[in-house]
């Protein structure tokens, strides 16, 4: 079960956390995702909330629906790459942003970031 946290608006979470498990190939181009009544009951949330989910990823063409069938995420490989660049983007200028606000210059963010990427081999 997912954990919603902060301000952003639940359906907002589940979209990124969504979009996190399609760009880390934990779900991938073809999969189907569960039916609506499901997916509300796993993250235990309203259809309604679920329904907006699926409106909002088909809009951006990350999802489609077959009809009688359900919803699956799209095959398009130059979509998925362009999302996980997306989200790179998004994660580099938030934590950027976060690391600003306490002070640190740029060469101190990237020796942050380098002794912590050298800590993990």
């Amino acid at each position: 079960m997912m954990k919603f946290e902060g301000s952003a608006p639940i359906y907002l979470q589940i979209i990124e956390k969504l979009k996190a498990d399609i760009v880390t190939g934990k779900i991938r181009g073809g999969d189907k995702l569960p039916s609506l009544r499901d997916f509300a009951e796993n993250y235990k949330v309203n259809p309604n909330t679920v329904q907006r989910v699926f409106m909002e990823l088909e809009r951006e063409g990350i999802t489609y629906s077959q009809r009688g069938i359900g919803t699956f995420i799209s095959e398009d490989n130059g979509l998925i790459e362009k999302l996980k660049t997306t989200q790179a983007e998004k994660y580099s200028k938030r934590f950027t942003e976060e690391m600003t606000e306490l002070g640190l210059k740029k060469e101190e963010i990237i020796e942050y970031v380098k002794s912590v990427m050298e800590g993990r081999k």
